[in-house]
Protein backbone atom coordinates (compact mmCIF):
# COMPACT_ATOMS: atom_id res chain seq x y z
CA UNK A 1 0.00 0.00 0.00
CA UNK A 2 3.31 2.39 0.75
CA UNK A 3 3.77 2.25 -2.89
CA UNK A 4 0.52 4.09 -3.65
CA UNK A 5 1.26 6.98 -1.64
CA UNK A 6 5.08 7.54 -2.72
CA UNK A 7 5.99 10.82 -3.71
CA UNK A 8 6.85 10.86 -7.66
CA UNK A 9 9.94 11.57 -9.15
CA UNK A 10 10.99 14.82 -10.62
CA UNK A 11 11.36 12.77 -13.99
CA UNK A 12 7.88 11.68 -13.36
CA UNK A 13 6.80 15.20 -13.02
CA UNK A 14 8.61 16.93 -16.06
CA UNK A 15 8.06 14.00 -18.52
CA UNK A 16 4.14 15.27 -19.46
CA UNK A 17 5.91 19.00 -20.05
CA UNK A 18 8.94 17.68 -21.36
CA UNK A 19 6.23 15.27 -24.07
CA UNK A 20 5.84 18.77 -25.77
CA UNK A 21 8.96 18.03 -28.00
CA UNK A 22 9.09 16.36 -30.97
CA UNK A 23 12.53 14.41 -30.99
CA UNK A 24 13.15 14.81 -34.94
CA UNK A 25 11.72 18.58 -35.19
CA UNK A 26 14.16 19.56 -32.20
CA UNK A 27 16.97 17.99 -33.48
CA UNK A 28 16.74 19.95 -36.87
CA UNK A 29 16.24 23.10 -34.96
CA UNK A 30 19.86 22.22 -33.06
CA UNK A 31 21.57 21.79 -35.93
CA UNK A 32 20.09 24.52 -37.88
CA UNK A 33 21.03 26.71 -34.55
CA UNK A 34 24.61 25.62 -34.22
CA UNK A 35 25.31 26.62 -37.77
CA UNK A 36 23.93 30.10 -36.86
CA UNK A 37 25.63 30.29 -34.02
CA UNK A 38 29.24 29.86 -35.78
CA UNK A 39 27.89 31.74 -38.54
CA UNK A 40 27.29 34.81 -36.23
CA UNK A 41 30.40 34.69 -34.00
CA UNK A 42 32.71 34.85 -37.48
CA UNK A 43 30.24 37.01 -39.76
CA UNK A 44 29.59 39.36 -36.65
CA UNK A 45 32.78 39.36 -34.54
CA UNK A 46 33.15 43.26 -34.97
CA UNK A 47 29.65 44.10 -34.59
CA UNK A 48 29.59 44.62 -30.96
CA UNK A 49 27.40 42.68 -29.43
CA UNK A 50 25.46 40.60 -32.18
CA UNK A 51 27.03 37.19 -31.32
CA UNK A 52 25.82 37.50 -27.91
CA UNK A 53 22.69 38.92 -28.79
CA UNK A 54 21.56 36.10 -31.26
CA UNK A 55 22.16 33.51 -28.33
CA UNK A 56 19.71 35.77 -26.50
CA UNK A 57 17.50 36.07 -29.10
CA UNK A 58 18.01 32.08 -29.71
CA UNK A 59 17.28 31.67 -25.99
CA UNK A 60 13.98 33.71 -25.77
CA UNK A 61 12.87 31.84 -29.06
CA UNK A 62 13.41 28.60 -27.10
CA UNK A 63 11.38 29.97 -24.23
CA UNK A 64 8.67 31.27 -26.39
CA UNK A 65 8.63 27.78 -28.35
CA UNK A 66 8.58 25.95 -24.96
CA UNK A 67 5.55 27.50 -23.83
CA UNK A 68 3.74 27.49 -26.84
CA UNK A 69 3.67 24.04 -27.00
CA UNK A 70 2.00 23.33 -23.97
CA UNK A 71 -0.58 25.06 -25.17
CA UNK A 72 -3.21 22.27 -26.82
CA UNK A 73 -4.80 22.79 -30.11
CA UNK A 74 -7.86 23.57 -29.39
CA UNK A 75 -6.73 26.37 -27.10
CA UNK A 76 -4.84 27.91 -29.52
CA UNK A 77 -7.61 27.72 -32.30
CA UNK A 78 -9.21 30.10 -29.61
CA UNK A 79 -7.16 32.56 -29.96
CA UNK A 80 -7.26 32.70 -33.99
CA UNK A 81 -9.94 35.70 -34.08
CA UNK A 82 -8.84 37.98 -31.24
CA UNK A 83 -4.94 37.42 -32.59
CA UNK A 84 -6.65 38.38 -36.37
CA UNK A 85 -8.43 41.50 -35.17
CA UNK A 86 -5.45 42.82 -32.90
CA UNK A 87 -3.13 42.20 -35.93
CA UNK A 88 -5.12 44.06 -38.26
CA UNK A 89 -5.70 46.71 -36.23
CA UNK A 90 -2.28 47.58 -35.52
CA UNK A 91 -1.86 47.39 -39.25
CA UNK A 92 -4.12 50.40 -39.94
CA UNK A 93 -2.89 51.84 -36.59
CA UNK A 94 0.57 52.16 -38.41
CA UNK A 95 -1.14 53.79 -42.02
CA UNK A 96 -2.55 56.09 -40.02
CA UNK A 97 0.42 57.53 -37.55
CA UNK A 98 2.73 54.85 -37.77
CA UNK A 99 6.38 55.60 -37.28
CA UNK A 100 8.47 55.91 -40.89
CA UNK A 101 12.30 55.09 -41.76
CA UNK A 102 14.34 55.32 -44.38
CA UNK A 103 11.14 55.95 -46.41
CA UNK A 104 9.07 52.72 -45.11
CA UNK A 105 5.86 52.99 -42.54
CA UNK A 106 6.22 49.53 -40.69
CA UNK A 107 6.47 50.66 -36.72
CA UNK A 108 4.19 51.71 -34.39
CA UNK A 109 5.24 53.36 -31.23
CA UNK A 110 3.29 52.13 -28.16
CA UNK A 111 6.11 52.50 -25.51
CA UNK A 112 8.46 50.33 -27.05
CA UNK A 113 9.01 50.72 -31.23
CA UNK A 114 7.00 47.13 -32.41
CA UNK A 115 6.26 45.85 -36.22
CA UNK A 116 2.68 44.83 -35.87
CA UNK A 117 3.21 42.90 -39.51
CA UNK A 118 5.12 40.39 -37.66
CA UNK A 119 1.75 38.95 -35.64
CA UNK A 120 0.18 38.26 -39.05
CA UNK A 121 2.54 35.87 -40.02
CA UNK A 122 1.07 33.58 -36.80
CA UNK A 123 -2.49 35.22 -36.96
CA UNK A 124 -3.14 34.80 -40.53
CA UNK A 125 -2.91 30.57 -40.69
CA UNK A 126 -4.25 30.54 -37.01
CA UNK A 127 -7.29 32.81 -38.67
CA UNK A 128 -7.92 30.60 -41.94
CA UNK A 129 -7.11 27.11 -40.46
CA UNK A 130 -10.09 28.73 -37.81
CA UNK A 131 -12.15 29.44 -40.72
CA UNK A 132 -12.71 25.96 -42.55
CA UNK A 133 -12.20 24.11 -39.09
CA UNK A 134 -15.87 25.54 -38.45
CA UNK A 135 -17.17 24.68 -42.07
CA UNK A 136 -15.54 21.53 -42.24
CA UNK A 137 -17.97 18.70 -44.29
CA UNK A 138 -19.80 21.83 -45.98
CA UNK A 139 -16.86 24.30 -47.94
CA UNK A 140 -18.55 25.53 -50.62
CA UNK A 141 -16.51 28.32 -53.26
CA UNK A 142 -17.71 31.45 -50.64
CA UNK A 143 -15.84 30.25 -48.06
CA UNK A 144 -12.47 30.11 -50.30
CA UNK A 145 -13.53 33.84 -51.20
CA UNK A 146 -14.27 34.52 -47.75
CA UNK A 147 -11.16 33.29 -46.73
CA UNK A 148 -9.43 34.88 -49.73
CA UNK A 149 -10.66 37.86 -48.44
CA UNK A 150 -9.33 37.65 -45.15
CA UNK A 151 -5.74 37.18 -46.60
CA UNK A 152 -5.93 39.94 -48.66
CA UNK A 153 -6.73 42.80 -46.06
CA UNK A 154 -3.31 42.00 -44.08
CA UNK A 155 -1.54 41.76 -47.32
CA UNK A 156 -2.58 45.13 -48.59
CA UNK A 157 -2.20 47.01 -45.70
CA UNK A 158 1.59 45.20 -45.38
CA UNK A 159 2.47 45.86 -49.10
CA UNK A 160 1.20 49.54 -48.79
CA UNK A 161 3.85 50.03 -45.91
CA UNK A 162 5.77 49.18 -48.01
CA UNK A 163 7.58 45.61 -46.88
CA UNK A 164 7.54 43.11 -49.96
CA UNK A 165 9.12 40.32 -47.60
CA UNK A 166 6.70 40.34 -44.71
CA UNK A 167 3.84 40.03 -47.30
CA UNK A 168 5.25 37.69 -49.05
CA UNK A 169 5.52 35.04 -45.93
CA UNK A 170 1.65 36.22 -44.89
CA UNK A 171 0.83 35.52 -48.26
CA UNK A 172 2.11 32.54 -48.62
CA UNK A 173 0.86 31.10 -44.79
CA UNK A 174 -2.78 32.04 -46.07
CA UNK A 175 -2.38 30.65 -49.44
CA UNK A 176 -0.78 27.38 -48.17
CA UNK A 177 -4.10 27.15 -45.77
CA UNK A 178 -6.05 27.71 -48.79
CA UNK A 179 -4.53 25.05 -50.51
CA UNK A 180 -4.29 22.39 -47.91
CA UNK A 181 -8.48 22.72 -47.24
CA UNK A 182 -9.18 21.72 -51.03
CA UNK A 183 -8.63 25.02 -53.03
CA UNK A 184 -9.40 23.62 -56.52
CA UNK A 185 -6.90 23.29 -58.98
CA UNK A 186 -8.88 25.31 -61.34
CA UNK A 187 -8.28 28.19 -59.34
CA UNK A 188 -4.82 27.66 -58.69
CA UNK A 189 -3.28 27.38 -62.63
CA UNK A 190 -4.88 30.47 -63.89
CA UNK A 191 -2.50 32.78 -61.43
CA UNK A 192 0.24 30.61 -61.76
CA UNK A 193 0.53 30.39 -65.73
CA UNK A 194 -0.58 34.47 -65.34
CA UNK A 195 2.39 34.92 -63.34
CA UNK A 196 4.67 32.85 -64.94
CA UNK A 197 3.81 34.84 -68.57
CA UNK A 198 4.41 38.02 -67.06
CA UNK A 199 8.24 36.40 -65.27
CA UNK A 200 8.69 35.41 -69.18
CA UNK A 201 7.52 38.46 -70.69
CA UNK A 202 9.77 40.71 -68.36
CA UNK A 203 13.15 38.90 -69.22
CA UNK A 204 12.55 39.11 -72.75
CA UNK A 205 11.76 42.50 -72.68
CA UNK A 206 14.52 43.58 -70.05
CA UNK A 207 15.90 45.75 -72.26
CA UNK A 208 12.71 48.03 -72.56
CA UNK A 209 11.23 47.78 -69.44
CA UNK A 210 14.43 48.60 -67.86
CA UNK A 211 14.93 51.55 -69.38
CA UNK A 212 15.19 54.67 -67.95
CA UNK A 213 12.08 56.63 -67.82
CA UNK A 214 10.16 53.54 -67.93
CA UNK A 215 7.76 53.09 -64.70
CA UNK A 216 5.95 49.87 -64.02
CA UNK A 217 2.26 49.67 -62.52
CA UNK A 218 1.37 48.93 -59.13
CA UNK A 219 5.01 48.35 -57.90
CA UNK A 220 7.16 50.94 -56.25
CA UNK A 221 10.05 52.65 -57.95
CA UNK A 222 12.70 50.51 -55.65
CA UNK A 223 10.68 46.82 -56.26
CA UNK A 224 11.04 47.77 -60.12
CA UNK A 225 14.71 48.21 -59.36
CA UNK A 226 15.11 44.89 -57.55
CA UNK A 227 13.80 43.46 -60.03
CA UNK A 228 15.81 45.02 -63.33
CA UNK A 229 18.81 44.85 -60.72
CA UNK A 230 18.34 40.67 -60.85
CA UNK A 231 17.86 40.59 -64.54
CA UNK A 232 21.15 42.63 -64.94
CA UNK A 233 22.85 42.94 -61.91
CA UNK A 234 25.95 44.99 -63.72
CA UNK A 235 23.36 47.95 -64.82
CA UNK A 236 24.32 49.63 -61.47
CA UNK A 237 27.27 47.36 -59.82
CA UNK A 238 28.70 49.65 -57.41
CA UNK A 239 24.87 51.15 -56.10
CA UNK A 240 21.85 48.58 -56.50
CA UNK A 241 23.66 46.02 -57.58
CA UNK A 242 26.42 46.02 -55.32
CA UNK A 243 24.34 43.28 -52.96
CA UNK A 244 24.19 40.67 -55.57
CA UNK A 245 27.26 40.27 -57.31
CA UNK A 246 29.02 40.64 -53.85
CA UNK A 247 26.67 38.09 -52.81
CA UNK A 248 27.46 35.68 -55.57
CA UNK A 249 31.49 36.38 -55.49
CA UNK A 250 31.34 35.46 -51.89
CA UNK A 251 28.86 31.88 -52.38
CA UNK A 252 31.51 31.05 -55.51
CA UNK A 253 34.70 32.11 -53.61
CA UNK A 254 33.95 29.34 -51.35
CA UNK A 255 34.33 26.22 -53.59
CA UNK A 256 33.68 22.88 -52.64
CA UNK A 257 35.36 23.05 -48.82
CA UNK A 258 35.62 26.95 -48.05
CA UNK A 259 37.87 28.62 -46.90
CA UNK A 260 37.38 27.66 -43.13
CA UNK A 261 36.01 29.68 -40.14
CA UNK A 262 36.64 33.19 -39.66
CA UNK A 263 38.98 32.91 -43.00
CA UNK A 264 36.46 34.66 -45.17
CA UNK A 265 37.99 37.66 -46.97
CA UNK A 266 34.84 38.93 -48.30
CA UNK A 267 33.23 39.18 -45.82
CA UNK A 268 35.57 40.49 -43.30
CA UNK A 269 37.01 42.89 -45.41
CA UNK A 270 32.99 44.19 -45.25
CA UNK A 271 32.65 43.52 -49.13
CA UNK A 272 29.23 41.73 -48.32
CA UNK A 273 26.48 44.13 -47.32
CA UNK A 274 24.04 43.39 -44.11
CA UNK A 275 26.28 40.07 -43.52
CA UNK A 276 24.58 39.13 -40.21
CA UNK A 277 20.89 39.51 -41.39
CA UNK A 278 19.70 39.01 -45.08
CA UNK A 279 22.85 38.42 -46.55
CA UNK A 280 24.47 35.96 -43.99
CA UNK A 281 23.71 32.84 -46.15
CA UNK A 282 26.59 34.37 -48.51
CA UNK A 283 28.99 34.91 -45.61
CA UNK A 284 28.06 31.32 -43.99
CA UNK A 285 29.02 29.70 -47.69
CA UNK A 286 32.12 31.64 -48.45
CA UNK A 287 33.65 30.04 -45.24
CA UNK A 288 31.47 27.01 -45.69
CA UNK A 289 31.59 26.02 -49.23
CA UNK A 290 29.58 23.69 -51.50
CA UNK A 291 29.44 20.79 -48.49
CA UNK A 292 28.15 23.24 -45.66
CA UNK A 293 25.78 24.75 -48.22
CA UNK A 294 24.41 20.97 -48.30
CA UNK A 295 24.48 20.59 -44.38
CA UNK A 296 22.07 23.35 -44.53
CA UNK A 297 19.85 22.80 -47.27
CA UNK A 298 19.71 18.74 -45.94
CA UNK A 299 18.52 20.38 -42.57
CA UNK A 300 15.91 22.64 -43.73
CA UNK A 301 14.97 19.62 -45.51
CA UNK A 302 14.87 17.75 -42.78
CA UNK A 303 13.25 20.58 -40.67
CA UNK A 304 10.30 20.90 -43.45
CA UNK A 305 9.45 17.15 -44.31
CA UNK A 306 8.93 16.83 -40.35
CA UNK A 307 6.84 19.62 -40.30
CA UNK A 308 4.80 18.15 -43.20
CA UNK A 309 4.31 14.66 -41.38
CA UNK A 310 3.18 16.50 -38.17
CA UNK A 311 0.60 18.03 -40.13
CA UNK A 312 -0.73 14.60 -41.52
CA UNK A 313 -0.68 12.80 -38.79
CA UNK A 314 -2.86 15.66 -37.10
CA UNK A 315 -5.92 14.38 -35.73
CA UNK A 316 -8.11 17.34 -36.88
CA UNK A 317 -8.59 19.89 -39.70
CA UNK A 318 -7.05 22.96 -38.09
CA UNK A 319 -4.66 21.32 -36.84
CA UNK A 320 -3.24 20.01 -40.29
CA UNK A 321 -4.15 23.01 -41.74
CA UNK A 322 -1.88 25.33 -39.44
CA UNK A 323 0.73 23.15 -39.55
CA UNK A 324 0.83 22.68 -43.39
CA UNK A 325 1.05 26.57 -43.18
CA UNK A 326 3.54 27.35 -40.52
CA UNK A 327 5.48 24.49 -42.17
CA UNK A 328 5.15 26.48 -45.53
CA UNK A 329 5.98 29.55 -43.85
CA UNK A 330 9.80 28.02 -43.19
CA UNK A 331 10.18 26.81 -46.38
CA UNK A 332 8.91 30.08 -48.00
CA UNK A 333 12.06 31.62 -45.34
CA UNK A 334 14.49 29.39 -46.42
CA UNK A 335 13.84 29.53 -50.29
CA UNK A 336 13.56 33.13 -50.79
CA UNK A 337 16.67 34.38 -48.34
CA UNK A 338 18.74 31.56 -50.27
CA UNK A 339 17.13 32.68 -53.85
CA UNK A 340 17.54 36.26 -53.09
CA UNK A 341 21.38 36.11 -52.11
CA UNK A 342 22.42 33.42 -54.63
CA UNK A 343 20.77 36.07 -57.39
CA UNK A 344 18.08 33.84 -58.90
CA UNK A 345 15.20 36.26 -56.99
CA UNK A 346 14.71 39.80 -56.32
CA UNK A 347 16.50 41.11 -53.55
CA UNK A 348 13.85 41.38 -50.10
CA UNK A 349 14.16 41.68 -46.49
CA UNK A 350 13.51 38.01 -45.51
CA UNK A 351 15.87 36.48 -43.32
CA UNK A 352 17.33 32.91 -43.12
CA UNK A 353 15.60 31.06 -40.36
CA UNK A 354 18.24 30.83 -37.07
CA UNK A 355 21.07 31.96 -39.18
CA UNK A 356 20.21 35.72 -39.55
CA UNK A 357 20.00 38.18 -36.80
CA UNK A 358 16.76 39.70 -35.72
CA UNK A 359 15.02 39.51 -32.15
CA UNK A 360 11.55 39.75 -34.35
CA UNK A 361 11.53 37.23 -36.92
CA UNK A 362 13.10 35.01 -33.94
CA UNK A 363 10.41 35.10 -31.90
CA UNK A 364 7.95 34.37 -34.90
CA UNK A 365 9.96 31.31 -35.65
CA UNK A 366 10.03 30.27 -31.88
CA UNK A 367 5.80 30.15 -31.85
CA UNK A 368 5.95 28.40 -35.09
CA UNK A 369 7.99 25.83 -33.72
CA UNK A 370 5.86 25.65 -30.49
CA UNK A 371 2.49 25.45 -32.83
CA UNK A 372 3.93 22.12 -34.72
CA UNK A 373 5.09 20.70 -31.60
CA UNK A 374 2.14 21.24 -29.63
CA UNK A 375 -0.04 19.90 -32.76
CA UNK A 376 2.72 16.54 -32.54
CA UNK A 377 2.27 15.73 -28.66
CA UNK A 378 -2.20 16.43 -29.26
CA UNK A 379 -1.68 13.79 -31.98
CA UNK A 380 0.27 11.43 -29.56
CA UNK A 381 -1.93 11.92 -26.86
CA UNK A 382 -4.88 10.99 -28.76
CA UNK A 383 -2.43 7.89 -29.82
CA UNK A 384 -2.15 6.73 -26.65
Amino acid sequence: MSAVFDKPSLWQRAAPTLQGFDGPLAFAVFLLACAGLLTMYSSGYDHGSRFIDHGRNMLLAGFIMFIVAQVPPQRLMSFAVPLYIVGVSLLIAVAVFGVTKKGARRWLNVGITIQPSEILKIAMPLMLAWWFQKREGQLRPLDFLVGGVLLAIPVGLIVKQPDLGTAILVLVAGLGVLFFAGLSWKLILPPVALGLTIAVLVVVFEPRLCADGVRWPILHDYQQQRICTLLDPSRDPLGKGFHIIQGMIAIGSGGVMGKGFMQGTQTHLEFIPERTTDFIFAAYSEEFGLLGNLFLIVAFLFLILRGLAIALEASTLFSRLLAGSVTLIFFTYAFVNMGMVSGILPVVGVPLPFISYGGTAMVTLGMGLGILMSISKARRLVQS
